[in-house]
């Protein structure tokens, strides 16, 4: 008989192990997720700074699945039920034989509710198109505005989180500021509007080699951008963002990229979690204490890995190798063979700054790439990536006349309706968040 595999979540790690059993005699695969459309998250942040369209860097997961041993559910993953095989959502129940939890991180927000319900946050499509909402609204404000120190809230950005995405981000605005906001905002032409990068850490891109961090850091600071190390933010109340120094900034923008954290799920005891609500594997990604339940991808923690002690970074190439390992061992173990443990391959890391500007790390062996170099193998990489040719197609094309131009055509706010009509508020409390 066919074993039912459940996977929750069509990120990295769940659409790798989907497409792996895909057409495999003896499994019946039902992939379940909140969206109807898989999407790529390295590229959100082009979506939200209006460089790139959201069906460059998404798909529908019904035209994409189109095989006779898998099924798509639309739904959202509410409780799990270990001892009658099955999981509850919020569309319906769903049995399994074996069931895998992939569904990735959310925002980290680190108990502080101002900076929950004010912040932008960049996670989702919903984000990324809320965020190129919101930045155009407020622009289109402050052309419009009077007063003086109002303007500036409105035109002054701070990005918290010095990882890729704050870099990327940061990178991406100071480029549109440069190129582009002098141009499509003439009344805003004795207001350059400041960029703050701040970061609680004493790097940007801590992950990545001291070569990379002070290539970045040099290269965000030659852009304009007011790079600020060792400061945590505290609280973001009446347009200020409050530093634990005393130290305050005021603006109307904050993007939240400063970590993020797992989800924890109904069913499944406290023992099974571990650091930043991360599920607690086995070397076969199967959850401590269950029998068939398994994580892959960035919300399981796993320490097997004699190159990993402390848990695998969260990363894409983490969740695409978890993905196709647990797929093998599924295969294997409908053989009757022994499972492999899964061990991974570092394939390094990359950041983009700017156009012609960034850093690559490769592992092995130990190489270190920046500048234009590392620009294209970052262009490659992301490429390749895309799930389909028509997205790499589209993609492609887009760099390309944004490349040329250093410009792009695709900053509309396109809001769904609202019963709210204050726009002074983020659009992330325009459209709820479904998470």
């Amino acid at each position: 008989m066919k074993k039912t595999v459940v996977i929750i979540g069509g990120g990295f790690a769940g659409i790798n192990l989907t497409l792996s059993l895909a057409k495999k005699e003896g499994f019946h695969v039902i992939l379940v997720d909140r969206n109807n459309y898989n999407f790529f998250p390295p590229l959100l942040y082009q979506v939200a700074t209006g460089f790139l369209e959201v069906s460059n860097i998404s798909y529908p997961y019904r035209k994409l699945l189109r095989y006779k041993n898998v099924n798509f559910i639309m739904g959202e993953l509410l409780k799990i039920v270990p001892e009658a095989n099955k999981v509850v959502l919020d569309t319906g129940e769903v049995s399994y034989d074996h069931l895998v939890i992939a569904t990735g991180t959310e925002s980290n927000y680190f108990g502080i509710e101002n900076i929950k319900k004010y912040s932008i946050p960049m996670k989702t499509v919903n984000d990324a198109t809320n965020m190129r909402n919101y930045l155009l609204l407020k622009m289109e404000e402050a052309t419009r505005e009077k007063d003086e120190a109002e303007k500036k809230k409105l035109t002054t950005i701070v990005i918290a989180g010095g990882g890729p995405s704050g870099v990327e981000i940061a990178g991406m605005l100071a480029e549109l500021r440069k190129n582009v906001f002098k141009k499509d905002y003439p009344e805003l032409a004795n207001h350059k509007g400041a960029i703050h990068l701040v970061d609680g850490g004493p790097k940007v891109l801590a992950p990545m080699s001291a070569k990379s961090q002070t290539y970045t850091y040099d290269t965000l600071i030659q852009m304009g951008i007011d790079v600020k190390l060792n400061k945590q933010v505290k609280d973001y109340v009446n347009d200020t963002v409050i530093f634990a120094d005393g130290e305050t900034i005021q603006t109307k923008i904050l993007i939240w990229a400063a970590g993020v954290t797992a989800t924890v799920f109904e069913g499944l005891p406290a023992t099974t979690y571990g650091r930043g609500k991360r599920l607690l594997v086995d070397e076969f990604n199967k959850v401590t204490g269950t029998q068939n339940i398994y994580a892959i991808g960035d919300t399981c923690f796993q320490t097997t890995d004699k190159n990993f002690p402390n848990g695998h970074p969260q990363l894409a190439q983490v969740a695409i190798q978890q993905g196709k390992n647990l797929a093998n061992n599924f295969l294997r173990a409908a053989k009757n063979e022994s499972s492999v443990p899964f061990v991974y391959n570092d394939k390094g890391s990359m950041a983009i700054i700017g156009t012609t500007k960034a850093v690559a790390d490769i592992p092995k062996p130990t190489l270190h790439f920046n500048g234009f170099v590392a620009w294209f193998i970052w262009v490659f990489i992301h490429l390749a990536s895309l799930i389909n040719y028509r997205n790499k197609l589209r993609t492609l094309y887009n760099w390309g006349a944004a490349f040329i131009t250093r410009d792009q055509s695709l900053r509309m706010i396109v809001r769904p309706a609202s019963k709210k009509a204050d726009d002074t508020v983020p659009e992330t409390e325009l459209v709820p968040n479904t998470k």
